[in-house]
């Protein structure tokens, strides 16, 4: 048998693959836990984003690095690669000129920092950063309060979804909760957001699917899949929370516990109960009295206190419980 030529062989479309970085920054600023954007071109929320050259950048992290500045003025910290996102249509900004058929990838990284500096200190040079609160990004995920203003009309829009398919019922109940028995999870910002995309009830699902606009939630819609790689990155830090001191990198040199306490709060986005908390952070051996005072509480003077870091002998620092809320 002959071999089929090269001109008999089904021809395969070259695909190229253009990469990306994301940086998800994260600080407090008024009791907030906020993110640094900046703008699409539309004018539409953004994370700082920039492409990689292979020739030029020698490591993904200092590529992010250098074009995080260079848009926001502002110098990061700590950084850890987030996840790699490179689904199919993904209408991303081009990392680099080509041919629409350019597959997108992108690799988030999310970075906490103690400088929550105002934006308007970074809004050189024709820059257009803001901290922008996450809970202006996915409202439905602060319980600070209480259940969030725009939960019923959140329900009733994925009941009408749902409709009597019992498996989408299920997910429901799982993500949001309906019933008693349901826990609220912290932790899975990422999929309430994915099932409130699949359900058309966020900006981004009626974009991409040129979909007539959900009624608002109140929430904020990013440019492309920026509010996905938000979702991941809330996500992730929630859950750093319980095994490892990442609160702590988002804390100046002193503080008070309530300080560190709103700062957990405004991380979870849940209300705490205050004894029980403080009894954690002292189990935990992560933070010494320093014997000043901070005199700006509005109230009797409290005691400051700061991080000394892992255990000297096992080098282990374990994270912070979040204990039942008040």
């Amino acid at each position: 048998m002959t071999a089929p030529s090269s001109a008999d062989a089904p021809h395969t479309a070259e695909v190229g693959v253009r990469i990306g970085l994301s940086a998800v920054v994260i600080a407090l600023h008024n009791r907030q836990a906020v993110v640094l954007t900046t703008r699409a071109p539309d004018g539409t929320p953004a994370l700082p984003f920039g492409p990689f050259d292979p020739v030029k950048d020698r490591t993904f992290e200092l590529a992010l690095r250098q074009f995080v500045t260079e848009q926001t003025g502002f110098p990061l910290g700590f950084v850890e690669q987030l996840y790699t996102f490179g689904d199919i249509g993904r209408a991303s900004p081009r990392a680099t000129p080509g041919p629409q058929a350019a597959r997108e990838v992108s690799v988030g990284y999310l970075a906490l920092t103690t400088n929550s500096a105002n934006a308007a200190d970074f809004a050189t040079e024709g820059r257009a950063a803001a901290w922008t609160p996450l809970f202006d990004i996915f409202p439905w995920e602060d319980w600070r309060c209480g259940p969030p203003a725009s939960l019923p009309n959140l329900i009733d829009g994925l009941k009408r979804w749902a409709g009597s398919d019992a498996r989408r019922l299920t997910r429901i109940d799982g993500l949001f909760p309906l019933s008693p028995d349901t826990r609220w999870n912290e932790e899975r910002v990422l999929e309430r957001y994915e099932l409130l995309y699949e359900a058309g009830l966020v900006n981004e699902a009626s974009r991409d699917h040129d979909r007539p606009a959900p009624p608002s939630l109140g929430d904020l819609s990013m440019a492309s899949d920026h509010r996905r790689i938000v979702a991941t990155g809330l996500g992730r830090l929630r859950a750093k929370l319980k095994y490892r001191p990442v609160l702590f990198d988002l804390m100046p040199d002193r503080f008070t516990l309530s300080n560190l306490q709103t700062a957990a709060e405004a991380v979870s986005g849940l209300a705490l109960h205050k004894q029980n908390f403080r009894r954690g952070v002292e189990r935990t051996g992560l933070v010494s009295a320093t014997g000043q005072l901070a005199t700006d509480t509005g109230g009797r003077p409290a005691e400051l206190f700061r991080y000394i870091g892992p255990d000297v002998a096992t080098g282990s620092a374990p994270g912070l419980a979040l204990p039942g809320q008040r």
